[in-house]
């Protein structure tokens, strides 16, 4: 029905009386006029009409007068009350709407439309679980129609819940291989899972039905990115930018890509394009001061996002990525004053507040520091990253009992996160508690297997303690597949052949180490201990002198090596 005809069916009162005079004049059979203006705003159906034209006029307020009129007329109209939870929805007064809502379901409970529709103001008021109880039963009761699917998934998604999500989303695709968005949010699940060729296979269906979706294209070239597959990152990010060339974070990642790669001449493209497509101190020009930063390019850098800042003060991205370049330049003092600036609302406030207090410990500020995370804490006490910070700045003040409370209290919030637990083993490790370092490093690896750093803090504690030498070596060994290159893990692998008395073999990967690691007293002090045993005396005391010059943990023991060492090379003499 037109919304002129319902104009002329309300108004046809006014015009009621001549039509019966005229009829009377020609003996006509009289048609009996409309009711009286005051009589149908008794109508709860003509008010509904009311309220629609008001509507439309975008005269709310009328609307909802209307409506509210026609509800008290009409109490168990669930119509009525959609068609009012629906005006509340448009002023975004979800409170109020959702009330009427709920009275939907109440007087139609089988009507899964209420239920979507309660459900969607849940969700608008972020009342995550109440929205994903409406969706269940709406789904139930239409046994399983993939657009509710796509909802409850979503809600499922928002709240962490992949498997579940996972679910309903492969039962989506059953229904309708077609759906895009599904195939797209199956590649964000598994990405989150860390399953990487679901994601990717999820992406390329996603692709295969609209090769220009730039969402994801961009997922997966940040796949490939993180999974070190550097060409099909390039490759996925110019197959975007022949769509959307107008993506500079793209053009920034790739600028990182072909430094990465050694393509120097298309990074200098890219920032030329950057440049091109961005006017200094412009939003948009944040792209070229994250290119210079991951260049290394700070004092270029810190021009480009310093003109942002000052032109958009909120942009906190670009003060987080200028803090982070006085930061990588050395300059704490400037680095703190940005990441102060920047608000609890943001994205990242609380990563901010982690390198403030960072960079405050490195200051010998250590109760500034702890403070810094603290503050952090009273905005959002469920960051489980905060803890993590909270518990290692008490660990680098020695003041363990602090440092583990804090590392349980959010093993409490997520009670199987790998960071926390090798944190806590760590420091119960040098609170002299080797068995529950022990435990607690078993506890990690059962939980992720390519756990590099506990495979090898267990093999090297055993090491260290002379028993199970085998185990210790198979650990290690297990760790180097996962981090070949590591001279912590390689230094591990040396000092278990040590304990074994294969001098030989000890020397060999102790060296490698040495070499990755110049700096680490420990090593030194481990291959000045292995040519020792392998009568090399003076690569030896060579070894313990380059250890005594890097800090080492214990330099009393060290000074009693060195002079054991000299005093043998007297012999010698």
């Amino acid at each position: 029905m037109s919304l002129l005809f319902l104009l002329l069916m309300l108004t046809s009162a006014s015009c009621g009386q001549l039509s019966h005079l005229s009829a009377e004049k020609e003996g006509k059979a009289v048609i009996e006029p409309a009711s009286p203006l005051s009589e149908r705003l008794n109508d709860p159906y003509a008010l509904f009409l009311y309220a629609t034209l008001a509507e439309a006029d975008g005269d709310y307020v009328s609307a909802h007068s209307y409506l509210a009129k026609a509800v008290s007329i009409d109490p168990r109209s669930a119509y009525l009350h959609a068609k009012m939870a629906y005006l509340l929805k448009e002023k975004k007064e979800f409170g109020e709407a959702i009330k009427h809502a709920l009275v939907c379901i109440e007087l139609e409970p089988s009507d899964p439309e209420y239920k979507v529709l309660a459900g969607d103001l849940h969700a608008a008021m972020g009342e995550d679980d109440k929205a994903i109880e409406q969706y269940e039963q709406a789904s139930k009761l239409t046994g399983g129609d993939p657009r509710i699917r796509m909802l409850l998934s979503t809600m499922l998604i928002r709240k962490g819940r992949f498997e579940e999500a996972l679910k309903h989303l492969e039962r989506v695709i059953e229904a309708n291989p077609q759906l895009i968005i599904a195939h797209y949010y199956r590649g964000r699940v598994n990405f989150e899972l860390k399953r990487i060729p679901q994601a990717e296979e999820a992406f390329l269906q996603a692709l295969e039905l609209n090769e220009r979706l730039e969402p994801a294209l961009y997922d997966l070239g940040t796949l490939y990115q993180m999974a070190g597959r550097d060409v099909d990152a390039i490759e996925t990010y110019e197959r975007l930018l022949s769509f959307h060339p107008q993506n500079l974070a793209v053009r920034e990642r790739l600028v990182s890509l072909y430094m990465k790669t050694g393509l120097k001449d298309k990074a200098e493209r890219e920032i030329d394009a950057i440049k091109g497509l961005s006017q200094p101190g412009g939003i948009n020009r944040q792209a070229l001061g994250l290119a210079y930063l991951r260049q290394g390019r700070l004092d270029e850098s810190i021009e480009e996002l310093s003109m942002i800042v000052s032109a958009w003060p909120r942009d906190y991205k670009s003060r987080y990525y200028l803090a982070i370049a006085y930061e990588e330049k050395g300059d704490g003092e400037k680095a703190i004053e940005n990441f102060s600036t920047i608000v609890p609302e943001s994205d990242y406030y609380f990563n901010a507040r982690i390198h403030m207090a960072y960079l405050l410990e490195a200051e010998k500020k250590i109760d500034e520091a702890i403070r810094t995370i603290q503050e952090a804490l009273e905005e959002k006490k469920d960051k489980v990253e905060l803890y993590l910070a909270l518990g290692s700045l008490y660990e680098s003040s020695k003041n363990y009992a602090k440092a583990k409370e804090a590392l349980r209290q959010g093993l409490e919030i997520d009670k199987e996160n790998t960071d926390l637990m090798f944190r806590l083993a760590v420091i119960l490790d040098k609170d002299n508690d080797k068995h529950g370092c022990i435990e607690l490093m078993k506890r990690v690896v059962a939980l992720n297997p390519e756990h590099a750093e506990a495979l090898n803090y267990i093999g090297y504690t055993y090491s260290e303690q002379g028993v199970n030498l085998e185990e210790a070596l198979a650990l290690v060994n297990r760790a180097l597949k996962i981090k070949p290159e590591s001279g912590y893990i390689i230094d591990s692998l040396g000092w278990i052949y040590y304990q074994k008395a294969q001098y030989a073999q000890a020397i060999k990967h102790l060296e490698k180490a040495a070499d990755l690691m110049p700096e680490d007293p420990t090593i030194s002090e481990h291959l000045g201990d292995a040519y020792s045993k392998a009568g090399r005396y003076k690569d030896a005391l060579g070894r313990y002198n380059k250890a005594m010059s890097l800090e080492p943990s214990n330099p009393e023991k060290l000074k009693e090596k060195i002079s054991e060492m000299e005093k043998r090379l007297e012999k010698v003499k």
